[in-house]
């Protein structure tokens, strides 16, 4: 309830802290277009894709409908995806506690669950984006299958683990690794024969869930609509020479951005101690988790390496190693010393992402200036490059380029063939200062706005 409640500051913010504002106004954009234009949840669509629908294959896109079925009672404001992700992550590690026990102690369990709590997840259990939010989901979900397979439950347990396993790899794909672990019971002589069949056609469904949405539905709705947004990764062969080249930002995600210096300290001390104590549970977690993860980072590539949020699904087995490390240490109070030092740095070098950019706050006003010269419809151009957030908070639809492209005036007489009214060059952030031949209507300090 403490880091519930630590983690409610600021809550209400839009979308501008400094990292990945552009994921997040992703997802929000997608759930503020089912609220306006179309409710369909098979056919999610992004405000980037110029005079076209804007449908697009993406993610199974649950926290966006979530944040829909919010703005259905409440109305539209942009922070409802934060709380609801804060609230489905804080289960999450609920579930995570739960499912530790479960295999080992108390101790291990409550280690673990701290660790994770001042994690990367710290930060990201709170922002619009679904990798906490998947993960905490599937976790949820192994608890069921777990209840299932190992303590004779009802065949609801069942029901429960295809559910939730289904969504939260649906709204995710990587938090999918975790389900390799169940070979471990799958693999257990005690376990009867029957139960293993049930277990693994429920399995089944959710593979072929997860495949039907990723591998039919996704590149449907990308011939279809002919656009293409979405990162869909890389083929081995690729994804292996970025991972190479990129080593040591790879590496980095594991020792930095995980668990930060301390955690991961611990996570290192709990291998070798695993290793000196025959723990072989935890080292068959851990090396089955790790090899079906590693595919996924190769997939990734230059991407894992580069961004923060692609560790997140791995970091649970990284809590869990540092939980057993910290549960060896005979002396409670130094235990409970290191413990809070993880939190202490873990806090800290987070507590940054709590604050929205002052820089970028300007843009909270872009939409209004455009209502005063525009309609909400009008088909606008944004010199912000691959950025979506400025498109986002100009609430219209159009183009995003940049500042060459605008400046090819072939380029800027096709788009007015398709529409095209306006331009809005960032000056700053998400693009950079120009200036063209045309009427400027609004300027400011971060943009300005033209008229063909």
């Amino acid at each position: 309830m403490v880091f519930f409640v630590m983690r409610l500051y600021g809550i209400t913010q839009p979308p501008l802290e400094v990292a990945h504002n552009w994921r997040q106004t992703n997802v929000a954009m997608v759930a503020r277009n089912f609220l306006e234009v179309n409710a369909n949840i098979f056919y999610p669509r992004i405000d980037v894709a110029g005079d076209k629908s804007g449908i697009t294959g993406m993610e199974f896109p649950l926290l966006n409908y979530l944040i829909y079925l919010f703005s259905l009672v409440f109305g539209y404001e942009h922070w409802y995806g934060r709380l609801i992700n804060l609230i489905v992550s804080s289960f999450g590690i609920w579930y995570f506690f739960k499912l530790v026990i479960k295999f080992f102690s108390k101790p291990i369990a409550f280690n673990a669950s701290i660790v994770l709590l001042v994690s990367i997840w710290f930060a990201y259990s709170r922002k619009m984006m679904p990798d906490t939010f998947s993960a905490s989901i599937v976790m949820a979900g192994m608890y069921y299958g777990t209840n299932y397979l190992f303590e004779r439950k009802q065949l609801f347990q069942l029901l429960l683990y295809t559910l939730l396993c289904s969504l939260g790899i649906l709204s995710k794909l990587p938090s999918g690794y975790l389900l390799v672990l169940f070979l471990l019971p799958i693999l257990d002589r005690n376990i009867p024969v029957s139960r293993k069949i049930f277990f693994s056609m429920a399995s089944a469904v959710i593979l072929i869930a997860t495949a039907a949405w990723y591998f039919y539905w996704v590149p449907y709705l990308v011939e279809t609509y002919e656009f293409w947004y979405y990162y869909m990764g890389k083929s081995f062969a690729d994804g292996a020479t970025e991972i190479w080249q990129n080593m040591g930002d790879v590496l980095a995600q594991f020792y930095e951005n995980a668990l930060k210096f301390l955690g991961f300290a611990a996570f290192v001390a709990g291998i070798i101690i695993a290793i000196m104590n025959r723990n072989k549970l935890l080292l068959k977690i851990l090396a089955l988790g790790f090899f079906t993860f590693s595919i996924f980072i190769i997939k990734a590539g230059f991407a894992f390496a580069h961004h923060s949020y692609y560790i997140v699904p791995f970091v649970p087995l990284m809590a869990l190693l540092a939980g057993y490390a910290l549960a060896q240490i005979k002396k409670h109070k130094i235990a409970i010393l290191l413990l809070f030092a993880i939190a202490a740095e873990g806090i800290l070098n987070q507590q940054h992402d709590f604050r929205i950019s002052k820089e970028i706050t300007p843009l909270e006003g872009l939409e209004a200036d455009l209502d005063r010269l525009s309609k909400p419809n009008d088909l606008i151009l944004i010199n912000s490059g691959q950025q979506p957030t400025p498109m986002y908070f100009a609430h219209r639809k159009g183009w995003l380029a940049n500042n060459d492209e605008i400046k090819n005036s072939d380029y800027i007489r096709s788009l007015q063939e398709k529409g095209l009214l306006y331009i809005v060059i960032i000056k700053k952030k998400f693009g950079s200062d120009m200036t063209l031949d045309y009427e400027i209507l609004v300027e400011n300090d971060l943009y300005k706005i033209y008229k063909l």
